[in-house]
């Protein structure tokens, strides 16, 4: 009788470990990126695959399209552009990214001439949240994407005066 308890009592935390594995997980769509084009010389194809979400109407993802640099302490930014281009027949939007890695910034005053790495992008972007398609992009091989999904706070009243 004990040992059919320590059994099922192993038994039992055996299925909470595995059930808790499992809600930990991120479910994904299973995404096909071979109809978009190759890579033309000189750039790389990345692509962004978003986890099923609940609710992915109330969500938006923002992707940076840049790359570290050695810098001071003014703020910079990459010249360049990102182009959004119909993937034809398909339907789905692709990007492709205009930049040749040179910076602009302010020009304040670094007292220390102290230069640090940082990571330093194009204009950020926000679309549509949708796990069901690949976010395909194509930049100049030495640049990267990052990226991050936009949750909604609480909408909030504004003041009246």
């Amino acid at each position: 009788m004990k040992f059919s308890k320590a059994i099922l009592a192993v038994f039992m935390m055996i299925m909470g470990v595995h059930v808790f594995a499992q809600k930990k997980t991120e479910k994904f769509e299973k995404l096909q990126i071979d109809m978009f084009p190759k890579a033309k010389e000189g750039f790389k194809q990345v692509y962004i695959q978003l986890p099923i979400a609940k609710n992915e109407n109330d969500l938006k993802v923002e992707f940076f399209v840049g790359t570290e640099k050695m810098l001071d302490c003014n703020k910079h930014f990459l010249i360049g552009k990102v182009n959004t281009l119909d993937l034809q027949g398909w339907g789905y939007n692709y990007y492709e990214v205009e930049s040749k890695g040179e910076t602009g910034g302010t020009l304040m005053a670094c007292p220390d001439q102290k230069l640090t790495k940082k990571f330093v992008s194009l204009q950020p972007e926000t679309v549509r949240y949708n796990s069901k398609l690949p976010l395909v992009f194509y930049v100049p091989k030495d640049m990267e994407v990052r990226y991050r999904i936009l949750r909604p706070d609480a909408m909030k009243k504004a003041v009246q005066k």
